[in-house]
């Protein structure tokens, strides 16, 4: 995670996470990283973990395609949104490269103290820790929030106490689908990253232009996620297929056509996000 994370911040790319919600998730997104050989993160939102087997189960299935699928470029499993310590250190333990502990909703105190746990049981293990300071606004995957922009003295205080990796702050962007136009703080990006001079992540980019991903790109966003834009894809593919084959009712007949969809979706994404043949690095 660190050698490929601390590239893309250096030479002015975004590693794409791509949220799952199912082994079809998996398959799309592996297929378009390894055709376009990008690195690829497959993260999957904490409150999740129950609807898709647990963090062991999630793990062993993730790195068991990859085998199977013979996919060579990095692939990395993430944990989106831990919403306690406990959570956090189960991922860890079942085999996740990197966790997100997202204490947004705590004091910056608390929000503190408890990121420097998780990135201290986190790093004696290898694993790479995210931390998340402001509310990033919107509904999705069961977390939903009201948007409140992160403020520069959290961020620098997060950073510089609990020891974290990367850091996501909430400057406007959304999850979910966008009402009206993104309006995302770029001034207060520009200092951040000026100051911290860390991997930052931006959360809810689907729906944002090519030119605001590529600025956040420019101004130290080195790990996007995206969720939205698959789904909505995915789900009218499905839509499209049974409107047509009203008879259809094999599951491989139908969900295949929506593999094929995601993958477009992911690469896509990867060619947003300038990861494509990245996926060799120097050590």
């Amino acid at each position: 995670m660190k050698k490929f994370i601390l590239d893309a911040f250096e030479n002015h790319y975004a590693i794409p996470q791509i949220n799952i919600n199912g082994l079809i998730w998996i398959e799309g997104a592996l297929r378009a990283a390894q055709e376009n050989q990008s690195p690829i993160i497959i993260g999957t939102t904490d409150k999740n973990i129950p609807f898709l087997g647990g963090y062991e189960f999630i793990a062993a299935t993730i790195k068991n395609k990859v085998k199977t699928m013979n996919i060579t470029v990095p692939v990395i499993v993430h944990l989106d949104h831990g919403l306690s310590v406990n959570g956090c250190k189960k991922a860890v333990d079942a085999g996740y490269d990197s966790v997100m502990f997202d204490g947004s909703k705590l004091s910056i105190a608390e929000n503190i103290n408890l990121s420097r746990e998780v990135a201290e049981y986190a790093h004696s293990k290898n694993v790479y820790v995210e931390g998340e300071v402001g509310a990033v606004g919107g509904n999705e995957d069961g977390m939903a929030n009201s948007l409140k922009y992160a403020s520069l003295q959290d961020c620098v205080s997060l950073v510089r106490g609990s020891y974290i990796d990367t850091l996501a702050p909430a400057l406007g962007s959304v999850h979910g689908e966008y009402v009206g136009e993104p309006d995302l703080d770029f001034d207060k990006m520009k200092k951040i990253n000026d100051i911290l001079n860390i991997p930052l992540v931006l959360h809810g980019a689907s729906g944002l232009s090519d030119e605001d991903v590529q600025k956040a790109i420019n101004f130290g966003h080195a790990k996007i996620n995206f969720n939205t834009e698959i789904n909505l894809a995915w789900s009218s593919s499905i839509r499209e297929f049974l409107t047509e084959h009203p008879k259809a009712f094999s599951p491989q007949e139908i969900i295949n056509p929506s593999i094929d969809v995601i993958k477009e979706t992911v690469t896509s994404i990867i060619k947003k996000c300038s990861s494509d043949f990245k996926s060799t690095v120097n050590s």
